[in-house]
């Protein structure tokens, strides 16, 4: 699998287990709504900045969010 739809499926299953919408976590971590659902569709090739930011909104280490990818 490619990295890019690992990550993005590994982001969509710690949102999704969070309970929170799309719209929800974007916002909850300044991050616009239809960038982040294309960086769950794996579609972005995302800046560590951006990942950094995901980490942290889900409240994990950036070495956490991409175990098992």
């Amino acid at each position: 699998m490619d990295i890019q739809k690992a990550f993005g499926l590994k982001v969509q299953q710690l949102r999704k287990a969070t309970g929170m919408s799309q719209e929800k976590f974007a916002l909850s971590i300044d991050m616009d709504r239809t960038y982040y659902a294309s960086v769950e569709a794996g579609k972005r090739n995302i800046s560590i900045c951006n990942i950094k930011k995901i980490a942290d909104g889900f409240g994990v280490t950036l070495g956490e969010l991409f175990e098992g990818i």
